[in-house]
């Protein structure tokens, strides 16, 4: 039987397992439910990803662009007039009232960092991209503390249901700002 040729079959592989990841958890991720999602013969997983650490790695980095993309889309950061606080609390604001089983999904797949060392690196991207795109405005430390504080802000909001409280959130940013500046 002739091999049939299917350039797309790679990325469809990792968008199923993301679907698989969101609706099932890690737990519920492997080779043979990436397979039935994507709706492709197994082999082709394990061709494409040899491990499920590797196919993890590559849905992390694809899903790791959610609030990178958001940052570098909305602007602001070039206006030094603007109050970086707000603008990054208006951001996280925007970021959780959208998709929030994206949002859930990325930092599922983040925190799965803690147990499986091969998605260390992707994690630590995600981190450093943000950090980058808030250099222009502070320096390399204060970006890091910002987006520490991003992710503690986040993680609340998605573990406790509570709702986003963006004055809360400026409030706290602005204070990493505020001891930078005084700094």
């Amino acid at each position: 039987m002739p091999r049939r040729h299917d350039p797309e079959r790679r990325q469809r592989i990792i968008d199923a397992a993301i679907r698989v990841v969101g609706s099932k958890g890690i737990a519920g991720l492997s080779h043979r439910t990436v397979a039935a999602e994507a709706d492709v013969p197994l082999g082709s997983t394990t061709y494409h990803f040899t491990t499920l650490d590797e196919l993890l790695v590559a849905a992390l980095r694809q899903t790791n662009e959610g609030f990178a993309k958001m940052v570098a889309s909305c602007g602001g950061l070039e206006d030094p007039r603007a109050d970086l606080a707000a603008e990054l609390a208006g951001w996280i604001g925007q970021w959780l009232t959208g998709d929030r089983t994206g949002v859930e999904l990325e930092y599922e797949l983040y925190l799965a960092a803690l147990r499986r060392p091969a998605l260390r690196p992707v994690a630590a991207e995600w981190a450093e991209g943000v950090a980058e795109l808030l250099s222009p405005r502070t320096d390399p430390v204060t970006a890091r503390a910002l987006v520490a504080v991003v992710d503690g802000i986040c993680l609340q909001v998605l573990l406790t249901g509570a709702p986003y409280d963006e004055g809360y959130a400026r409030e706290v940013l602005g204070r990493v700002l505020a001891g930078a500046a005084a700094g």
